[in-house]
């Protein structure tokens, strides 16, 4: 009997093996933190969990474990601290909804008070929390480069209290505030905001997008976030299986397929400029990315829309073009 060896390096398990032990995800290594453990009640495909337990045993790792995380109210907050329960497991605190970067400001400050410089500081909060009501203190954290990793974990909506539209739901989306009734089209074009724009705006020292269909991509501009100082700002798209309509088992694929499209560009930059971009290998209709999910079905059944579909179509060639995420390489 022979034996094929395996030399795909793209996975947590064998591939791994493969790889240098620094070069290796912190999610393969049996020493990771396990910042968020089972028992937590998020929903089966939660694109949301599985982020923040990759961001934060990135983060502890690259802090040597002295980090200290502040979590907005929001689903992670909720669904992973049912009272008296809690599935975290390393320093946590609860802020109110739209306030967590000046509470994690003041963490940050006081430990600097107290002259313990070597413990950091993420803060964590949902869209909602980022985009909308805590808009005011994040910018604020951003204007005096405060000392906190901030991470939005971005499902484009406002799930715990039934999937009401925010500032960072894409056009044509159908949510409980959102509805395509009439002559409307859902999510109207035109609103909104663009997070990471808005803190390359402030020129912050840190600015990055990702997904979790790339979870090396994430753990490693964590990584690079935790070697600096000052304020940095991480956005990263984690898919809604109940918000969105799709199956839970597509969380995946679908947050690949948004990068592939155009619709969420993956990129880094430092103090207001784009120094990376995650190139667009692969190039994909939007069409192949909004089929799957319920809250665009809409724009397919019976006559359709395809004058909105071609406006989404516009809107991720847009993000092609400002970013470059096409290649010579790119068939």
């Amino acid at each position: 009997m022979t034996t094929t060896p395996l030399y795909q390096i793209g996975t947590f398990a064998a591939g791994n093996r493969l790889l240098d032990p620094d070069q290796r995800s912190v999610q393969s290594g049996q020493d990771r933190t396990n910042a968020i453990t089972s028992g937590h009640r998020a929903c089966r495909g939660c694109g949301e969990a599985l982020a923040a337990r990759v961001v934060l045993d990135a983060a502890s790792r690259a802090a040597g474990g002295r980090m200290v995380t502040v979590n907005a109210t929001g689903c992670l907050e909720v669904f992973s601290t049912p009272y008296p329960e809690s599935a975290w497991q390393v320093p946590w605190l609860h802020s109110l909804f739209g306030n967590a970067a000046a509470v994690a400001s003041g963490v940050s400050a006081a430990l600097r008070a107290t002259g313990r410089d070597d413990i950091r500081v993420v803060a964590q909060a949902g869209d909602g929390g980022t985009v909308d009501i805590g808009l005011g203190c994040v910018s604020g954290m951003f204007e005096r480069n405060d000392d906190v990793l901030f991470v939005c974990y971005d499902n484009q909506g406002y799930m715990n209290t039934g999937v009401q539209r925010s500032g960072a739901t894409p056009p044509a989306a159908s949510t409980a505030t959102t509805r395509p009734v009439g002559t409307s089209v859902g999510n109207a074009f035109g609103t909104g905001k663009s997070l990471p724009l808005i803190a390359m705006a402030h020129e912050i020292p840190y600015v990055a997008t990702a997904t979790v269909a790339d979870l090396h991509d994430l753990e490693a501009k964590v990584t690079k976030a935790m070697s600096m100082h000052g304020a940095r700002y991480l956005h990263v798209l984690v898919p809604c299986p109940l918000g969105w309509g799709s199956a839970s088992s597509e969380t995946i694929r679908i947050a690949r397929l948004a990068t592939r499209c155009g619709l969420f560009p993956v990129f880094e930059a430092e103090h207001g400029s784009v120094t990376h971009v995650t190139p667009i290998r692969q190039p994909v209709p939007v069409t192949d990315y909004l089929e799957p999910q319920s809250r665009f079905a809409h724009l397919f059944s019976g006559a359709g829309r395809p004058d909105v579909v071609a406006a989404l179509q516009d809107r991720a060639d847009r993000n092609i073009a400002r970013y470059g995420l096409l290649t010579e390489e790119t068939p």
